[in-house]
Protein backbone atom coordinates (compact mmCIF):
# COMPACT_ATOMS: atom_id res chain seq x y z
CA UNK A 1 0.00 0.00 0.00
CA UNK A 2 2.78 2.52 1.07
CA UNK A 3 4.81 1.43 -2.51
CA UNK A 4 1.35 2.33 -4.15
CA UNK A 5 1.00 5.61 -2.54
CA UNK A 6 4.75 6.53 -3.41
CA UNK A 7 4.23 5.27 -6.67
CA UNK A 8 1.58 7.54 -7.08
CA UNK A 9 3.18 10.15 -5.37
CA UNK A 10 6.14 9.60 -7.56
CA UNK A 11 4.38 9.64 -10.76
CA UNK A 12 1.70 12.73 -9.22
CA UNK A 13 5.22 14.68 -8.81
CA UNK A 14 6.94 13.77 -11.86
CA UNK A 15 3.97 15.07 -13.84
CA UNK A 16 4.10 18.17 -11.75
CA UNK A 17 7.63 18.54 -12.47
CA UNK A 18 7.35 17.87 -16.37
CA UNK A 19 4.73 20.62 -16.68
CA UNK A 20 6.63 22.64 -14.84
CA UNK A 21 9.10 22.12 -17.00
CA UNK A 22 7.31 22.90 -19.91
CA UNK A 23 5.47 26.01 -18.25
CA UNK A 24 9.13 27.21 -17.60
CA UNK A 25 10.41 26.60 -21.44
CA UNK A 26 7.16 28.25 -22.64
CA UNK A 27 8.01 31.33 -20.16
CA UNK A 28 11.10 31.20 -21.73
CA UNK A 29 9.56 30.85 -25.33
CA UNK A 30 7.66 33.59 -24.95
CA UNK A 31 10.90 35.57 -23.24
CA UNK A 32 12.98 34.94 -26.27
CA UNK A 33 9.86 35.34 -28.79
CA UNK A 34 9.78 39.16 -26.46
CA UNK A 35 13.55 39.85 -26.41
CA UNK A 36 14.03 39.37 -30.16
CA UNK A 37 10.52 41.77 -30.89
CA UNK A 38 12.21 44.06 -28.42
CA UNK A 39 15.50 43.71 -30.67
CA UNK A 40 13.48 44.10 -33.83
CA UNK A 41 11.81 47.38 -32.21
CA UNK A 42 15.05 49.11 -31.04
CA UNK A 43 16.58 48.12 -34.69
CA UNK A 44 13.54 49.92 -36.32
CA UNK A 45 13.87 52.66 -33.73
CA UNK A 46 17.33 53.36 -34.54
CA UNK A 47 17.11 53.42 -38.40
CA UNK A 48 14.11 55.59 -37.80
CA UNK A 49 16.09 58.16 -35.89
CA UNK A 50 18.74 57.91 -38.40
CA UNK A 51 16.15 58.69 -41.47
CA UNK A 52 14.86 61.33 -39.27
CA UNK A 53 18.18 62.93 -38.70
CA UNK A 54 18.81 62.39 -42.30
CA UNK A 55 15.87 64.71 -43.24
CA UNK A 56 16.85 67.30 -40.60
CA UNK A 57 20.42 67.19 -42.08
CA UNK A 58 18.79 67.23 -45.71
CA UNK A 59 17.30 70.81 -44.87
CA UNK A 60 19.65 71.97 -42.58
CA UNK A 61 22.52 71.21 -45.62
CA UNK A 62 20.19 72.58 -48.04
CA UNK A 63 22.04 76.16 -49.69
CA UNK A 64 20.47 79.18 -51.24
CA UNK A 65 19.33 78.36 -54.80
CA UNK A 66 19.77 81.81 -56.80
CA UNK A 67 18.25 81.15 -60.64
CA UNK A 68 20.46 82.16 -63.23
CA UNK A 69 21.01 85.32 -64.13
CA UNK A 70 19.37 87.16 -66.68
CA UNK A 71 21.22 87.71 -69.83
CA UNK A 72 20.71 90.18 -72.67
CA UNK A 73 18.59 87.53 -75.46
CA UNK A 74 17.10 86.20 -72.49
CA UNK A 75 13.08 86.60 -71.98
CA UNK A 76 11.06 88.91 -69.05
CA UNK A 77 7.96 87.28 -68.47
CA UNK A 78 5.20 89.31 -66.90
CA UNK A 79 2.18 88.10 -65.75
CA UNK A 80 -1.03 89.05 -63.58
CA UNK A 81 -0.74 87.53 -60.16
CA UNK A 82 -3.44 89.45 -58.83
CA UNK A 83 -4.68 92.42 -60.78
CA UNK A 84 -4.69 93.42 -64.44
CA UNK A 85 -5.02 96.12 -67.06
CA UNK A 86 -7.95 97.41 -68.41
CA UNK A 87 -7.70 101.08 -68.31
CA UNK A 88 -5.77 103.23 -70.90
CA UNK A 89 -3.08 104.85 -68.62
CA UNK A 90 -1.85 101.41 -67.72
CA UNK A 91 -2.23 99.36 -70.73
CA UNK A 92 -0.18 102.29 -72.55
CA UNK A 93 2.27 101.61 -69.29
CA UNK A 94 2.56 98.19 -69.47
CA UNK A 95 3.68 98.66 -73.33
CA UNK A 96 6.02 101.49 -72.74
CA UNK A 97 7.46 99.08 -69.99
CA UNK A 98 8.09 96.47 -72.69
CA UNK A 99 9.65 98.92 -75.19
CA UNK A 100 11.97 100.43 -72.64
CA UNK A 101 13.15 96.40 -71.82
CA UNK A 102 13.36 95.40 -75.51
CA UNK A 103 15.59 98.62 -76.28
CA UNK A 104 18.22 96.74 -73.28
CA UNK A 105 18.37 93.84 -75.14
CA UNK A 106 15.49 92.22 -72.89
CA UNK A 107 12.48 90.41 -74.65
CA UNK A 108 8.85 90.38 -72.82
CA UNK A 109 6.34 87.49 -72.85
CA UNK A 110 3.46 88.78 -71.55
CA UNK A 111 0.58 86.15 -70.46
CA UNK A 112 -2.87 86.48 -71.85
CA UNK A 113 -4.04 87.93 -68.51
CA UNK A 114 -2.04 90.75 -68.41
CA UNK A 115 -4.73 92.41 -70.27
CA UNK A 116 -7.59 91.45 -67.93
CA UNK A 117 -9.37 92.61 -65.19
CA UNK A 118 -13.09 91.76 -63.31
CA UNK A 119 -13.42 92.57 -59.63
CA UNK A 120 -9.79 92.98 -59.14
CA UNK A 121 -8.40 89.90 -60.71
CA UNK A 122 -6.87 89.36 -63.73
CA UNK A 123 -8.37 85.85 -63.93
CA UNK A 124 -9.31 82.73 -61.90
CA UNK A 125 -6.74 81.50 -59.46
CA UNK A 126 -6.02 78.47 -61.27
CA UNK A 127 -5.34 80.24 -64.53
CA UNK A 128 -3.44 82.65 -63.09
CA UNK A 129 -1.08 80.05 -61.85
CA UNK A 130 -1.36 78.17 -64.78
CA UNK A 131 0.41 81.13 -67.03
CA UNK A 132 2.86 81.87 -64.14
CA UNK A 133 3.91 78.22 -64.35
CA UNK A 134 4.33 78.55 -68.75
CA UNK A 135 6.86 81.62 -67.98
CA UNK A 136 8.78 79.21 -65.43
CA UNK A 137 8.93 76.25 -67.53
CA UNK A 138 9.78 78.52 -70.89
CA UNK A 139 13.95 78.00 -70.20
CA UNK A 140 14.34 81.78 -72.35
CA UNK A 141 12.92 83.52 -69.49
CA UNK A 142 14.82 84.01 -66.87
CA UNK A 143 12.98 86.61 -64.77
CA UNK A 144 9.11 87.22 -64.25
CA UNK A 145 7.97 89.96 -62.19
CA UNK A 146 4.25 90.64 -61.77
CA UNK A 147 1.94 92.95 -63.66
CA UNK A 148 0.69 94.77 -60.42
CA UNK A 149 -0.27 94.34 -57.02
CA UNK A 150 -3.89 93.64 -56.00
CA UNK A 151 -5.81 91.95 -52.86
CA UNK A 152 -6.19 88.40 -53.75
CA UNK A 153 -3.12 86.27 -55.07
CA UNK A 154 -3.65 84.03 -52.33
CA UNK A 155 -5.87 82.07 -54.27
CA UNK A 156 -3.35 80.65 -56.62
CA UNK A 157 -1.33 79.82 -54.37
CA UNK A 158 -3.66 75.88 -53.94
CA UNK A 159 -2.79 75.88 -57.57
CA UNK A 160 0.95 75.80 -57.88
CA UNK A 161 3.17 73.16 -59.02
CA UNK A 162 6.07 74.09 -56.40
CA UNK A 163 8.09 70.83 -57.14
CA UNK A 164 8.19 72.45 -61.18
CA UNK A 165 9.52 76.25 -59.69
CA UNK A 166 11.85 74.36 -57.65
CA UNK A 167 13.17 72.10 -60.35
CA UNK A 168 13.37 75.14 -62.65
CA UNK A 169 14.80 78.11 -60.43
CA UNK A 170 13.89 81.57 -62.23
CA UNK A 171 13.51 84.97 -60.60
CA UNK A 172 10.42 85.83 -59.31
CA UNK A 173 9.75 89.67 -58.56
CA UNK A 174 7.00 91.99 -57.47
CA UNK A 175 5.73 93.46 -54.07
CA UNK A 176 2.81 94.39 -51.99
CA UNK A 177 0.25 92.13 -52.93
CA UNK A 178 3.38 89.70 -54.68
CA UNK A 179 4.27 89.03 -51.15
CA UNK A 180 2.32 85.95 -51.43
CA UNK A 181 4.23 84.41 -54.24
CA UNK A 182 8.28 85.89 -53.44
CA UNK A 183 7.44 85.03 -49.43
CA UNK A 184 6.61 81.42 -50.18
CA UNK A 185 9.03 80.17 -53.10
CA UNK A 186 11.90 81.23 -50.58
CA UNK A 187 10.52 79.90 -47.46
CA UNK A 188 8.87 76.50 -49.02
CA UNK A 189 11.62 76.44 -51.74
CA UNK A 190 15.03 78.08 -50.31
CA UNK A 191 14.97 80.08 -53.58
CA UNK A 192 15.76 83.71 -53.60
CA UNK A 193 13.42 85.56 -54.92
CA UNK A 194 12.77 89.86 -55.08
CA UNK A 195 10.90 92.22 -53.53
CA UNK A 196 11.06 95.24 -55.43
CA UNK A 197 8.88 96.89 -58.53
CA UNK A 198 5.67 95.29 -60.07
CA UNK A 199 6.26 95.70 -63.60
CA UNK A 200 4.28 98.82 -64.10
CA UNK A 201 6.90 100.87 -62.46
CA UNK A 202 9.38 100.27 -65.29
CA UNK A 203 6.82 102.20 -67.76
CA UNK A 204 7.37 105.49 -66.34
CA UNK A 205 8.76 107.70 -69.68
CA UNK A 206 12.36 107.83 -68.06
CA UNK A 207 13.21 105.51 -65.51
CA UNK A 208 14.11 106.52 -62.14
CA UNK A 209 17.65 105.28 -60.99
CA UNK A 210 16.31 102.46 -58.41
CA UNK A 211 14.69 101.15 -61.73
CA UNK A 212 18.33 100.55 -62.97
CA UNK A 213 19.89 99.36 -59.93
CA UNK A 214 16.92 96.77 -59.65
CA UNK A 215 17.89 95.63 -63.26
CA UNK A 216 21.49 95.35 -62.49
CA UNK A 217 20.36 93.34 -59.27
CA UNK A 218 18.70 90.91 -61.89
CA UNK A 219 21.97 90.84 -63.53
CA UNK A 220 24.31 89.76 -61.41
CA UNK A 221 26.02 92.94 -59.70
CA UNK A 222 26.12 92.59 -56.28
CA UNK A 223 25.65 96.93 -56.09
CA UNK A 224 25.43 98.89 -52.89
CA UNK A 225 21.93 100.35 -52.95
CA UNK A 226 22.08 103.81 -51.23
CA UNK A 227 19.13 105.69 -49.61
CA UNK A 228 17.31 108.14 -51.64
CA UNK A 229 16.75 111.94 -51.06
CA UNK A 230 13.41 112.19 -51.67
CA UNK A 231 10.70 109.89 -51.37
CA UNK A 232 6.55 110.40 -52.78
CA UNK A 233 4.34 110.22 -50.43
CA UNK A 234 0.79 108.64 -51.52
CA UNK A 235 -0.50 108.01 -54.66
CA UNK A 236 -0.36 110.23 -58.13
CA UNK A 237 -2.71 110.26 -60.41
CA UNK A 238 -2.30 108.19 -63.78
CA UNK A 239 -3.15 110.19 -67.33
CA UNK A 240 -0.94 109.72 -70.26
CA UNK A 241 0.63 106.66 -68.09
CA UNK A 242 4.02 107.44 -68.38
CA UNK A 243 3.98 109.34 -65.29
CA UNK A 244 7.40 109.22 -63.05
CA UNK A 245 7.74 109.11 -59.43
CA UNK A 246 7.41 112.86 -57.84
CA UNK A 247 9.76 113.00 -55.00
CA UNK A 248 9.16 115.60 -52.47
CA UNK A 249 9.56 114.65 -48.82
CA UNK A 250 12.84 114.38 -47.54
CA UNK A 251 14.01 110.33 -46.62
CA UNK A 252 15.06 109.91 -43.23
CA UNK A 253 15.97 106.85 -41.75
CA UNK A 254 15.21 106.61 -37.87
CA UNK A 255 17.21 103.88 -35.21
CA UNK A 256 15.75 102.46 -32.69
CA UNK A 257 18.96 101.19 -30.41
CA UNK A 258 18.54 98.15 -28.44
CA UNK A 259 20.05 98.59 -25.10
CA UNK A 260 23.67 99.06 -24.90
CA UNK A 261 24.48 99.98 -28.15
CA UNK A 262 26.56 103.50 -28.77
CA UNK A 263 23.70 105.01 -30.29
CA UNK A 264 26.68 108.00 -31.53
CA UNK A 265 27.92 105.22 -33.87
CA UNK A 266 26.49 103.52 -37.40
CA UNK A 267 23.53 100.92 -36.85
CA UNK A 268 24.42 97.69 -38.68
CA UNK A 269 22.13 94.80 -39.19
CA UNK A 270 23.34 91.66 -40.72
CA UNK A 271 21.12 88.49 -41.50
CA UNK A 272 19.52 86.53 -44.62
CA UNK A 273 16.45 89.29 -45.98
CA UNK A 274 13.18 88.14 -45.29
CA UNK A 275 9.85 89.86 -45.51
CA UNK A 276 7.81 91.75 -47.63
CA UNK A 277 4.16 93.42 -47.44
CA UNK A 278 3.09 92.70 -43.20
CA UNK A 279 -0.39 92.64 -44.64
CA UNK A 280 -0.20 89.94 -46.64
CA UNK A 281 2.62 88.06 -44.55
CA UNK A 282 -0.30 87.75 -41.74
CA UNK A 283 -2.34 86.24 -44.16
CA UNK A 284 -0.11 83.18 -44.75
CA UNK A 285 1.17 82.77 -41.24
CA UNK A 286 -0.76 79.06 -39.95
CA UNK A 287 -1.63 77.98 -43.28
CA UNK A 288 0.80 75.00 -45.10
CA UNK A 289 2.48 77.74 -46.60
CA UNK A 290 3.83 78.51 -43.51
CA UNK A 291 7.31 77.39 -43.54
CA UNK A 292 9.28 79.98 -41.94
CA UNK A 293 9.88 78.34 -38.66
CA UNK A 294 11.66 75.64 -40.52
CA UNK A 295 13.17 78.18 -42.59
CA UNK A 296 14.83 80.41 -39.84
CA UNK A 297 16.30 77.19 -38.38
CA UNK A 298 17.60 76.47 -40.92
CA UNK A 299 19.79 79.43 -41.94
CA UNK A 300 19.60 79.76 -37.74
CA UNK A 301 23.62 80.67 -38.29
CA UNK A 302 23.24 83.66 -40.61
CA UNK A 303 20.23 84.62 -38.62
CA UNK A 304 17.17 86.39 -40.00
CA UNK A 305 16.92 90.00 -40.84
CA UNK A 306 13.15 90.81 -41.09
CA UNK A 307 11.81 93.62 -42.89
CA UNK A 308 8.44 95.10 -43.38
CA UNK A 309 6.25 97.70 -45.13
CA UNK A 310 2.88 98.19 -44.46
CA UNK A 311 -0.23 98.81 -46.82
CA UNK A 312 -3.43 99.62 -44.81
CA UNK A 313 -2.68 98.40 -41.14
CA UNK A 314 -3.61 100.87 -38.27
CA UNK A 315 -1.85 101.12 -35.42
CA UNK A 316 -4.01 98.96 -33.88
CA UNK A 317 -3.85 96.27 -36.56
CA UNK A 318 -0.06 96.74 -36.98
CA UNK A 319 0.08 95.71 -33.19
CA UNK A 320 -1.55 92.48 -33.14
CA UNK A 321 -0.09 91.36 -36.20
CA UNK A 322 3.55 91.92 -35.38
CA UNK A 323 2.07 90.31 -32.06
CA UNK A 324 0.73 87.19 -34.07
CA UNK A 325 4.04 86.87 -35.89
CA UNK A 326 5.95 86.88 -32.64
CA UNK A 327 3.74 84.43 -30.78
CA UNK A 328 3.86 82.25 -33.63
CA UNK A 329 7.93 81.85 -33.56
CA UNK A 330 8.47 83.48 -36.73
CA UNK A 331 11.47 86.11 -34.39
CA UNK A 332 13.02 82.91 -32.42
CA UNK A 333 16.06 83.72 -35.12
CA UNK A 334 15.93 87.51 -35.91
CA UNK A 335 18.75 89.49 -36.12
CA UNK A 336 16.89 93.08 -36.29
CA UNK A 337 13.54 94.52 -38.00
CA UNK A 338 13.86 97.72 -40.54
CA UNK A 339 10.42 99.00 -41.77
CA UNK A 340 9.21 100.96 -45.07
CA UNK A 341 7.39 104.03 -44.98
CA UNK A 342 3.68 102.85 -44.05
CA UNK A 343 1.06 103.64 -47.05
CA UNK A 344 -2.02 104.16 -44.89
CA UNK A 345 -1.27 104.60 -41.36
CA UNK A 346 -3.61 105.16 -38.93
CA UNK A 347 -4.44 105.92 -35.24
CA UNK A 348 -7.11 106.15 -33.31
CA UNK A 349 -6.08 106.48 -30.16
CA UNK A 350 -2.77 108.56 -30.75
CA UNK A 351 -0.69 105.35 -30.80
CA UNK A 352 2.77 106.45 -33.27
CA UNK A 353 3.74 104.21 -35.48
CA UNK A 354 7.16 103.68 -33.45
CA UNK A 355 5.22 102.87 -30.21
CA UNK A 356 3.38 100.42 -31.85
CA UNK A 357 6.38 98.38 -33.12
CA UNK A 358 8.32 98.86 -30.22
CA UNK A 359 4.98 97.57 -27.82
CA UNK A 360 5.76 94.46 -29.35
CA UNK A 361 9.40 94.08 -30.27
CA UNK A 362 10.91 96.55 -27.54
CA UNK A 363 11.78 93.33 -25.52
CA UNK A 364 13.57 91.66 -27.99
CA UNK A 365 15.91 94.08 -27.67
CA UNK A 366 16.91 94.08 -31.12
CA UNK A 367 17.87 96.94 -33.82
CA UNK A 368 15.30 98.48 -35.25
CA UNK A 369 15.32 100.74 -38.67
CA UNK A 370 12.01 102.61 -39.23
CA UNK A 371 11.03 104.89 -42.65
CA UNK A 372 13.27 102.98 -45.06
CA UNK A 373 12.61 102.87 -48.80
CA UNK A 374 10.97 99.77 -48.64
CA UNK A 375 7.48 99.77 -50.82
CA UNK A 376 4.74 101.66 -51.54
CA UNK A 377 5.94 105.04 -51.24
CA UNK A 378 8.57 104.83 -54.27
CA UNK A 379 11.38 104.63 -54.54
CA UNK A 380 12.26 101.57 -53.20
CA UNK A 381 15.25 98.99 -52.75
CA UNK A 382 15.24 96.20 -54.66
CA UNK A 383 15.40 93.33 -52.07
CA UNK A 384 16.83 89.60 -51.97
CA UNK A 385 14.78 87.18 -50.52
CA UNK A 386 16.99 85.23 -49.05
CA UNK A 387 20.54 86.60 -49.41
CA UNK A 388 23.22 87.46 -46.99
CA UNK A 389 22.26 90.96 -46.40
CA UNK A 390 24.34 94.11 -44.53
CA UNK A 391 21.84 96.99 -43.94
CA UNK A 392 23.55 100.28 -42.40
CA UNK A 393 22.14 103.34 -41.11
CA UNK A 394 23.20 106.76 -39.26
CA UNK A 395 22.14 110.54 -39.62
CA UNK A 396 18.85 109.28 -41.23
CA UNK A 397 20.71 107.72 -44.19
CA UNK A 398 21.55 104.60 -45.09
CA UNK A 399 22.46 101.28 -47.48
CA UNK A 400 21.71 97.78 -48.73
CA UNK A 401 24.31 95.13 -49.76
CA UNK A 402 24.22 91.46 -50.71
CA UNK A 403 25.82 88.63 -50.59
CA UNK A 404 24.72 85.62 -52.86
CA UNK A 405 25.49 82.34 -50.57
Amino acid sequence: MRVCLCENAGKQAGRRADRAYIGWWYQLSNFQEWFCDMGCLMIDIFYLKCYTNAQKNERRNLIMIYPKLLEPGYKIGVTATSSGFTEEPDLVRLESGITHFNKLGYPVLVTDNVRKCQKGRSSDGSTRADELMQLVLNPEVRAVIAASGGDYLVEMLPYLDLEAIKSNPTWVQGFSDTTGLVFTITTNLDIATIYANNFSSFGMGNWHSSLYDNLRILEGQDITQQSFDYYQDGYQPRVTGLEEFVPEKEVRWINLYPTGYDRDKELIINGRALGGCLDVCLNLVGTRYDKVKEYANQYQQDKILWYFESYGLNSDALLRGLWQLREAGWFKHASGFVFGRPCMYETYNDTTYEEAVLSVLGNLNLPIILETDIGHKPPQFAIMNGAVTCIRSFGGKGSITFERR
